[in-house]
């Protein structure tokens, strides 16, 4: 009986029926990076905002003030109390008279003197802003005080993110690739419009926290099904590809938050897309190396035969079974990434080199802005200069391997960080590059698909380096 990949290869590894499966799954990337990074344009800091005085209102009210005009008469400038803004965080402790008090000049009973003796107290809920609705900063008021909480939005949905990994991750692995991809698709569209709507900031961390686990199912298992339909000398090719349609993403951000001034509708953009991907449930096939391990080798093998008919080609008709082994129809847990110790080690080193490249790429990605220009612009650039990249690594991964560009790129990334920031947080990224050194090259080797075939690595590439370098004296000979 023939294995998966020898029937894989006869229906073509990476063929028409392929191509279109991956270019459909890879549009998850541009969604999820609308996700990842959105909160950039959502959480932008208004321009122009104050406290208002109690009684401001009813007064701006009876005497026909514009928001300019209530400003100019009820916020008087505090640069000369040696604050910078004009109260934007703090407010006179004062109440107007709504009866006596000029609408011509309300504080003329005020000089300049006796206002410098007037308590000031912080704001409580009280902020005007000329756009009330153009971001979350200013439909919640997260300004001030409570400016924290707008990095708490990220917080949160990093959080659903880890939390998908974990119980998507594994219900990927139980239940199938597809049948949780659109069960993600489906719960971050809905999580999504419910954070366009949400009456207040608690239930809008609570689903912006649930858009993070369902999008974090989205991509997982949209990148799990595009290395598994093809085959492993395509492995890498997909791997990148898909990380592109990431920075894709990223550079047409920018370009939707300008066009859309409210953050509502920035929301209801990025989001709508999500329900586009049910239809993948008629274009997009189960994963046949997942049903082979849960022992459907007869659905496996009429994919395949789907696969072979719409890339031109024939499947043996003695193709009635395929061979599984015991490893492959294993069922692992969790516990399986830290039993052996090779396993663990590299666990171990990659959760750190992920938390890391997520931790550096998104304090360099969120704070774009903070020093001035333009943001929509910046943005774009910091998307692009990616695509260099990823076609360097396209270019160079057979030629010089993963392990030593993954160590360089982190090292130089960490001391970029260092120089230009001059603070030791950067070490980071440093010590990732440092530790990537001990993961093992997988340069001309098959992917690992066991526990056992991980544990295998070291001495598969050890055994791979003295063939190479027995050939190379064989021919200098």
């Amino acid at each position: 009986m023939p294995s998966f990949d020898e029937v894989l290869k006869e229906a073509e590894e990476f063929g028409r029926f392929q191509k279109r499966v991956f270019f459909l799954l890879c549009q998850t990337g541009i969604t999820f990076s609308f996700l990842f990074v959105g909160v950039v344009f959502l959480g932008q800091k208004p321009e122009h905002y104050w406290c208002r005085i109690p009684g401001a209102a009813e007064l701006s009210e009876r005497c026909g003030w514009t928001l300019e005009e209530e400003q100019n008469y009820t916020v008087p400038a505090l640069n000369w109390m040696n604050l910078s803004s004009r109260g934007q965080c703090e407010r006179f402790d004062i109440k107007w008279n709504n009866t006596s008090v000029s609408c011509a000049n309300p504080l003329s009973r005020f000089t300049n003197n006796s206002l410098g003796n007037v308590p000031l107290t912080s704001c409580q809920d009280d902020w005007v802003y000329k756009q009330p609705h153009s971001t979350i900063v200013s439909e919640y008021n997260l300004v001030c005080a409570n400016a924290w909480m707008l990095d708490l939005t990220q917080a949160v949905l990093n959080l659903g993110f880890l939390a998908g990994a974990f119980t998507l991750g594994y219900a990927a692995d139980r239940y199938g690739r597809i049948r949780i991809y659109l069960f993600s698709c489906l719960g971050v569209g809905l999580c999504g419009l419910v954070v366009a709507f949400a009456p207040n900031f608690s239930v809008f961390l609570i689903f912006r926290f649930l858009q993070g686990v369902f999008g974090k199912g989205t991509w997982m298992t949209a990148y799990v099904i595009v290395t598994e339909i093809v085959g492993s000398d395509q492995r890498r090719i997909v791997g990148i590809v898909i990380q592109i349609f990431f920075t894709i993403g990223i550079m047409i951000l920018p370009g939707i938050a300008y066009l859309i001034p409210t953050w509502q509708g920035i929301q209801l953009a990025i989001t709508l897309p999500n329900f586009l991907f049910l239809l993948y449930y008629w274009a997009v096939p189960e994963s046949p190396r997942w049903l082979l391990t849960r022992k459907k080798g007869e659905k496996a093998l009429k994919i395949l035969h789907t696969i072979a008919k719409h890339n031109g080609k024939y499947l043996s008709p003695h193709y009635s079974e395929l061979t599984v082994t015991d490893e492959e129809i294993s069922n692992p847990s969790f516990l399986d990434l830290v039993r052996t110790p090779q396993m663990r080690k590299y666990t171990l080193i990659l959760m750190y080199a992920w938390f890391t490249s997520a931790l550096v790429y998104q304090g360099l990605v969120m704070r774009l802005g903070i020093i001035g220009g333009n943001l929509y612009l910046d943005f774009f650039i910091s998307g692009a200069v990616e695509l260099p990249a990823a076609l360097l690594i396209l270019l160079t991964i057979d030629r010089i391997g993963r392990r030593l560009p993954f160590a360089i790129s982190n090292i130089v990334a960490g001391v970029a960080c260092l120089i230009t920031a001059f603070i030791p947080k950067g070490i980071l990224a440093v010590i990732c590059g440092v530790l990537v050194l001990l993961l093992p090259e997988t340069k001309g080797i098959s992917l690992p698909e066991t526990v056992e075939d991980v544990e295998q690595l070291s001495s598969l590439q050890s055994k791979s380096g003295r063939k190479k370098k027995h050939q190379n004296i064989t021919s200098y000979i």
